[in-house]
């Protein structure tokens, strides 16, 4: 893909941050950047389809990014994912938040962990390409699941 899609380099050149060797980031780091990705996708794909009100938009972005989609979005992509993108997911399902989700079980959470734990590996990694193609045949599963 375009080089102007290497976002974490991009930005790590323009503040002059260090390099990070990805073997020493946390599931949970990974979760807490990969939770800020999808999000974005999801936002940006609700305002462009043209949700009217923000707490419409809200509402439908709500749809997607809770642990029980997050879940269900990991289970109907898995057989598609690499290797390395379900190491990922397992660091990260398989870390010990000190948190928990009010509206979701614990199993709905820690897979919610760990799907944003592969997005944040793959932000971190500057695969961006790879996040949206994940996210977009998840969306795609999770809505044609619903009809």
């Amino acid at each position: 893909m375009e080089e102007s899609l290497k976002l974490c380099e991009y930005i790590t050149d323009v503040f002059g941050l260090p390099q990070t060797d990805i073997k020493t980031v946390s599931p949970l780091t990974m979760a807490f950047m990969g939770d800020c990705i999808f999000d974005m996708i999801i936002r940006t794909l609700v305002i462009k389809r043209g949700e009217a009100s923000v707490e419409k938009m809200h509402k439908a972005c709500s749809e997607y990014v809770k642990a029980a989609s997050q879940m269900k979005m990991f289970k109907l992509v898995e057989e598609e994912l690499a290797q390395e993108e379900i190491t990922a997911f397992k660091r990260g399902r398989n870390s010990k938040p000190h948190t928990t989700a009010k509206s979701a079980s614990k199993s709905q959470y820690l897979y919610a962990t760990g799907f944003e734990a592969m997005l944040g590996y793959l932000y971190f990694t500057d695969n961006i390409p790879r996040i949206v193609e994940i996210v977009r045949l998840g969306i795609e599963r999770i809505d044609s699941s619903r009809e």
